[in-house]
């Protein structure tokens, strides 16, 4: 289990300028979790003890089971009253769903994203694919994820529906499970960044069509991989 966590810090605020709040000790057990099991460092068939928890976090009972419950309630614990409290493995079935939420959505953000562009506002589109290069480059799988999420919102930021972004953050965690399992694989995070420097360039030309068909190829991309990956972690997915 990972080291004692301060969690009484203020978060970080939702948008520049903001002032920070805090947010209860239930929450930040909840993000916590949420990130390491997403990277798979509480890999699926973890135990999630309490007793351990507790220690770990420095808090009661209280905000431990809150924080399990929530993240039972998005996919990533399994609650097994008799059992114990387990981090979920991956439903394969539920990646296709995903897919086509994102493809949806993110097809309109594309869309008007390509429509409303400028050199002003691609820049957060740019900043983000540098982030990522260099987060390739360093091999840092952490950083380039987070710029890959940096990527997509600022897309949504320039559609004019930051919201959109925010709306698809429980319906894509299945996926980015799967995604950050295929990030290591050598060639995989400079694929990635070849495809969004093609959607960056279908933006930028105001290619309303192209931008959309570049997106649901990216979008579409980790379907192929779900199968070589459930073949090389077979304790991972149901």
């Amino acid at each position: 289990m990972s080291e004692r966590v301060q969690i009484d810090a203020p978060v970080a605020p939702p948008r520049r300028g903001a002032p920070a709040r805090r947010v209860t000790s239930a929450t930040q057990i909840f993000e916590a979790l949420r990130v390491e099991i997403v990277a798979s460092r509480l890999p699926p068939g973890s135990p999630l003890q309490d007793r351990m928890l507790i220690e770990r976090f420095g808090v009661s009972r209280t905000p431990v089971r809150e924080a399990l419950i929530r993240l039972s309630e998005i996919g990533l614990v399994d609650i097994f009253p008799q059992s114990g409290t387990f981090v979920s493995r991956v439903p394969v079935n539920a990646i296709p769903e995903a897919v086509l939420i994102r493809k949806a959505l993110e097809g309109i953000t594309v869309e008007l994203a390509a429509r409303r562009a400028t050199p002003e506002g691609l820049a957060g589109v740019d900043l983000a694919i540098r982030r990522q290069k260099g987060a390739a480059h360093a091999g840092d799988t952490d950083a380039f994820h987070e710029a890959d999420e940096g990527f997509h919102a600022a897309i949504a930021d320039l559609s004019g529906h930051p919201g959109i972004w925010a709306l698809l953050a429980q319906a894509k965690i299945q996926i980015d499970r799967a995604r950050r399992l295929t990030l290591p694989v050598l060639g995989r995070m400079e694929q990635v960044i070849a495809e969004h420097e093609e959607i960056r360039a279908r933006l930028a030309a105001h290619d309303e069509d192209g931008a959309k068909t570049a997106m649901a190829l990216h979008l579409s991309a980790v379907i192929p991989d779900v199968a070589e990956l459930k073949g090389r972690y077979p304790d991972y997915f149901i």
